[in-house]
């Protein structure tokens, strides 16, 4: 008996959807949107990680606050290595003892430690910014020069003084990443609000902050809803030029759309008799347990301080 099922049907392998190799091809508009659906499910999953019981979690908000800016000045004061090698020790501690994943944890902080910190400082490595002793010649000259205001030497390379400073900073930016981090990763967004609130942050950036990380989310949403349709309806593939198109196209509706939520929720607030002005609810008192975290917090930040 001659079966009726098309010939497509019975085959299991289709060439058109692979390259070379036989891996899937997967276009730059496919990673970019999960990388804006990784954005979306990052947010509930941050505020699911900052509701845990732990070291840090029960820990006042108020408190935390205070310790995320006294930390962040020591960083900004200490001029050695060692002294900011302590405190990294110290912040993976504290990550350690909130146990958190400490693998996904340090891979976003290396991650932006390396690009804000050490990309950006490496330059400063070499003799011709900062002067030294040449560690590890990298070019020679046939002479030196003098350009303006700059001196290149006969040999350009990396000096110890160089390499000092390139790992202050980059340890820095560490530190600094860490512990804004952990205050975001161990507080829910709204107790950071209202600790804010009590320091006499102005409204006007309560509003803004507590807007934006609301609706970044949203419309990462909406962007990844799009594509999800416009994949739903389409029975082959786009080149690079429709995909260019599309793209452009999704930009200039969000940000259209953009601006009519902005108008919308205004009108919404106005109406509901916002004045501009943030209400709190009463804060829970400061128990025991917080002033003795706090003061253990404390010390240590001196600690570092003194180093």
């Amino acid at each position: 008996m001659k079966s009726n099922i098309p010939p497509f049907l019975l085959s299991s392998f289709n060439p058109a959807h692979t390259r070379g190799g036989g891996r899937a091809d997967i276009s730059y508009l496919d990673k970019g949107i999960r990388s804006f659906a990784a954005l979306f499910t990052e947010g509930y999953a941050l505020w699911e990680l900052s509701s845990r019981r732990s070291f840090l979690h029960d820990l006042d908000a108020r408190i935390k606050i205070v310790f995320w800016m006294l930390l962040i000045v020591v960083i900004s004061l200490k001029r050695a290595v060692l002294p900011e090698a302590a405190i990294f020790i110290f912040m993976f501690t504290l990550a350690a003892l909130c146990r958190l994943n400490l693998i996904a944890f340090y891979k976003k902080v290396l991650m932006l430690g390396f690009v804000f910190g050490f990309l950006i400082s490496f330059p400063s490595a070499f003799n011709i910014f900062v002067p030294g002793t040449v560690m590890l010649p990298v070019i020679t000259l046939s002479r030196m020069h003098d350009f303006w205001i700059y001196h290149i030497p006969q040999v350009i390379g990396i000096t110890d003084s160089g390499i000092s400073l390139v790992s202050l900073l980059t340890l820095r930016v560490l530190n600094s990443v860490s512990v804004s981090f952990l205050i975001l990763y161990t507080t829910p967004f709204t107790d950071i609000v209202k600790a804010l609130k009590v320091f006499r942050v102005p409204d006007t950036f309560l509003i803004i902050i507590s807007m934006t990380y609301k609706y970044i989310f949203t419309f990462a949403h909406i962007v990844s809803d799009m594509y999800l349709a416009k994949k739903a309806r389409l029975a082959g593939s786009n080149d690079s030029k429709e995909a260019r198109e599309w793209i452009a196209g999704r930009i200039a509706f969000v940000f259209k759309k953009t601006q009519l939520e902005c108008e919308e929720v205004f009108k919404a607030m106005n109406a509901r008799g916002f004045s501009g002005d943030i209400r709190l609810y009463h804060h829970r008192d400061l128990t025991g347990r917080d002033w003795e975290i706090g003061l253990v917090l404390f010390a240590a930040t001196v600690g570092c301080l003194v180093l």
